[in-house]
């Protein structure tokens, strides 16, 4: 009855489906999928036997796939395993051959646009700006399962072109000299109490005070006013700072601000130290791991984009001299960031006072500084600089008019022909291809038409090639399948996130990539333009960008109380283990079973190991005892998959079937309501959960996950 039923309703289902899967998937399937209550929303009615569909293969593939594994029906008894290997192979033989036919009509790579992070890094290569910043200007990409690098979800709306023509008029203008000469680099040096905004800081005296020979010199807010200018900027001064930076932790040189945008060169003496009673400075123990922090010179308010810069320098016990670039926009000054350190604590109790923490048996840990020197903004040794050439190759520049887009305006005695001649070399550098005489022509038809409206030669120029820069000449990746070109343009964005480099488009002009792709493919990843690859695919994969959405209790978890050098290593470990994983070629084991790990002197102390020298990640061999190895028991995954107070089986051992097995478990049946179970006589977790899995249709998703989750519960 049940099968009449059912192939009376799915006529043409019946008559292309082959007979023996019409009986069993009749007899066993569906009568709990059939109809208005059909189980889990799927109604075998409106399924129909079609292939080419990518959305309906999409569904028999997961029928094929809980079918295979046993899941379906979930009374195993209900399907003999002969029933079972002949409807599984049904399934599989009609899915790979609509697969196949998809393969050879299409290609195995879709027409996709570029996401925005690409876009980006291809506009920072091609107009060579490392720094440039214009992904924001773009809208985000949508996303499947965490990844943006998904063909049916990079389309493009009319909100994304607009984003687009933007951003690549933003970098255009950026990369166009700023000036007819270099801009004036300003050079500011800091000593004694310049070297801090203030006399004191948030913390009182063991928070920041000045030393003289190893011993305080205590400066009040009267007697600085008194002293002279060489007074004040005596060189036999020290700043000695114990804090990391943090809000409303400021700190600063007195006075610097950036007089425009740009890259500025630092120079400093600084050593570890640290701090024993009575306000005595002593050398470290060990490295002290710092870094600076780009802000708006706001005090102790809030000021809003605070951020990283200059990479992390590891002071020593003796003094040295330390060099490194930070980028600045104008107005911004930079903080004196000393990672792992403790940081004052706001005290209400009796009062509102920053309290310092105790004082170690070692004394405070601290760096002083002796001297700091600023010089920028750095200019290219050749002017203009490279990325106006990008456009304009040499042709002179002088003063633009008052009132223009531009700094500068391009001098053309012959601008038709200039136009055409720079177009298209800018042209065969962007599209990554040779292109045909019909693909420059739309364009230089542009740059012609505003030249003929009396517009700037440059002005004209940065139109068309903002045009181009919107293009599916440069905002698409094509089927590679038969074209090299196009292959090396995967290959790149794929490893590197950006634009094939003149090797690799050798080797495609001249036919050979194909034959020499595992090479290659071996060099991509040995380059560090590879870090690209492994920053974006971690944070998507594991989802390493969110590694500050919670924050710990620190009531529970107090070593996490605001020490962003201990968060910071975290994705750091994660992101050299994958590294190592790839260009090692190691075995997929070593995911969840390895005898070494990644570490520097945060992690080491966080993990319990052996001691480590400085912020440097290196990789250590884990002793016998240790349960830590692979990628599930790193912080980072951990951290993720709680929540920051509690842990949860259900949400690590669901981490663990979406993230490293593919199988993301399905959301619960929306039958079933979320109601409390009975819990009385529960005292732990695993019974807790036991409870909620007695139901049958909990159970049948919860015994697979489960398990998993309870195995990392004693982290």
């Amino acid at each position: 009855m049940t099968v009449a039923v059912w192939c009376a309703d799915t006529r043409a289902w019946a008559t292309e489906a082959p007979a023996h899967v019409r009986e069993i998937m009749g007899q066993v399937c569906v009568g709990c999928h059939h109809g208005k209550t059909a189980e889990g929303g799927l109604d075998l009615a409106q399924v129909a036997w079609s292939f080419d569909d990518p959305e309906l293969r999409r569904q028999w593939v997961a029928i094929h796939d809980r079918v295979a594994a046993g899941e379906m029906p979930p009374d195993a008894a209900e399907l003999p395993a002969v029933d079972r290997q002949r409807l599984v192979a049904s399934l599989a033989s009609a899915i790979l051959e609509a697969e196949r036919k998809e393969t050879r009509e299409s290609g195995r790579g879709p027409l996709r646009r570029l996401t925005r992070r690409e876009y980006e890094q291809n506009l920072r290569d091609l107009l060579k700006l490392p720094d440039l910043d214009v992904a924001d200007r773009l809208p985000a990409d949508r996303d499947a399962h965490g990844f943006t690098k998904v063909a049916g979800l990079l389309d493009v709306s009319r909100v994304q072109l607009a984003g687009y023509l933007d951003a690549a008029a933003g970098a255009l203008h950026e990369a166009v000299a700023s000036g007819v000469s270099p801009p004036e680099q300003k050079h500011f040096r800091f000593v004694g109490t310049d070297l801090f905004p203030e006399l004191a800081t948030f913390g009182e005296r063991e928070a920041m005070f000045f030393t003289r020979d190893g011993k305080m010199v205590a400066i009040s807010g009267s007697e600085f006013a008194k002293m002279t200018p060489e007074q004040r900027r005596d060189p036999t001064l020290e700043l000695a700072l114990f804090r990391s930076a943090t809000w409303p932790y400021y700190g600063y040189p007195r006075g610097f601000r950036a007089p425009r945008d740009g890259r500025y060169q630092v120079k400093f003496s600084a050593r570890s130290v640290r701090q024993l009673p009575g306000f005595r400075t002593v050398p470290g123990y060990a490295p002290l791991a710092m870094s600076f922090r780009a802000r708006q010179p706001s005090g102790a308010d809030v000021s809003g984009d605070v951020r990283e810069t200059g990479g992390l320098i590891d002071l020593l016990p003796e003094a040295r001299e330390f060099e490194t670039s930070i980028l600045l926009k104008r107005g911004e000054t930079f903080e004196y960031s000393l990672l792992g350190l403790p940081v004052p604590f706001i005290r209400t109790d009796g009062g509102f006072f920053y309290d310092f923490p105790p004082m170690p048996r070692d004394g405070h840990r601290g760096a002083a500084f002796q001297w700091l020197e600023v010089t920028g903004p750095i200019s290219p040794a050749k002017w203009p600089p490279e990325s106006h050439r990008v456009s304009f190759g040499d042709l002179p520049i002088r003063a633009a008019a008052s009132g223009g887009a531009l700094a500068v305006e391009v001098v053309s005695s012959k601008p038709q022909e200039d136009a055409e001649r720079l177009f298209r070399r800018f042209a065969r550098a962007v599209a990554r291809r040779p292109l045909s005489e019909d693909s420059h022509a739309q364009f230089l038809r542009l740059i012609h038409a505003k030249l003929n409206e009396g517009a700037p030669f440059a002005e004209a120029m940065l139109k068309g090639y903002q045009a181009f820069l919107c293009s599916g000449h440069f905002l698409y990746l094509t089927e590679p399948r038969g074209d090299e070109y196009a292959l090396a343009s995967r290959l790149s964005h794929f490893l590197w996130n950006s634009r094939p480099d003149e090797p690799l488009l050798q080797l495609a002009a001249e036919g050979r990539l194909r034959s020499q792709l595992r090479s290659e493919v071996d060099r991509l990843i040995s380059d560090e333009r590879f870090e690209r690859f492994v920053a974006d695919f971690t944070d998507q994969w594991l989802g390493l960008a969110q590694l500050r959405r919670d924050n710990p209790d620190v009531r529970l978890y107090p070593e996490y109380r605001k020490d962003d050098y201990l968060v910071d290593s975290m994705g750091r470990e994660t992101r050299s283990f994958f590294t190592a994983m790839v260009r090692e070629n190691l075995p997929i084991a070593t995911v969840v079973d390895a005898d070494f790990a990644f570490v520097n002197d945060r992690l080491a102390e966080h993990y319990g190991l052996s001691r480590q020298s400085g912020s440097a990640m290196r990789r250590v061999e884990l002793p016998q005892w240790s349960p830590y190895g692979g990628l599930l028991t790193q912080a980072s995954v951990l951290k993720l998959t709680s929540n920051g107070t509690t842990t949860s089986p259900v949400v690590r051992g669901a981490w663990v079937m979406e993230k490293l097995l593919g199988k993301p478990p399905p959301p619960p049946p929306k039958t079933v309501p979320a109601i409390a179970p009975d819990i009385r006589g529960v005292s732990t977790i695993r019974e807790l959960l036991a409870k909620h899995t007695e139901s049958p249709t909990c159970a049948a998703c919860h015994a697979k996950f489960d398990p998993v989750g309870f195995a990392l519960e004693n982290f």
